[in-house]
């Protein structure tokens, strides 16, 4: 298994927690070109700080219980805008739809592959 075949499978867990949390707009992005220090970019929106701290908890949960992942580094706890959970292979952004649309990492990545999640919608 690849790296990013791990990283994959993780962020697949990890969409399906945001999903079960509500989230909207989940995507992956393959940065493993174009960054080298990690393979992938979670992304996903949520209404309110509170929304973000629970998909946050889930997505942390799930990958724990079925994968036996836990991140190195939780960013933005307590913040209001976002939650970054460093999974060293994978990274993923929690953040709130204003975070989101204001700093616009998909089009920071736009050049990378999006990764399929396996979700339908």
């Amino acid at each position: 298994m690849t790296a990013l075949d791990y990283s994959v499978r993780m962020l697949r867990i990890a969409a399906a927690a945001a999903d079960e949390q509500k989230a909207s707009d989940i995507i992956a992005i393959d940065v493993s070109d174009a960054l080298g220090i990690t393979d992938a970019f979670l992304l996903a929106s949520a209404t309110s700080a509170r929304h973000m701290n629970a998909i946050a908890e889930e997505i942390e949960k799930q990958l724990a219980l079925q994968g036996n992942a836990k991140p190195r580094e939780r960013e933005g706890v307590g913040d209001e805008s976002w939650i970054l959970l460093d999974y060293g292979d994978f990274v993923i952004h929690v953040m709130t739809e204003e975070s989101r649309e204001f700093y616009a990492l998909e089009g920071l990545w736009k050049d990378c592959p999006i990764i399929d999640l396996g979700m339908n919608g």
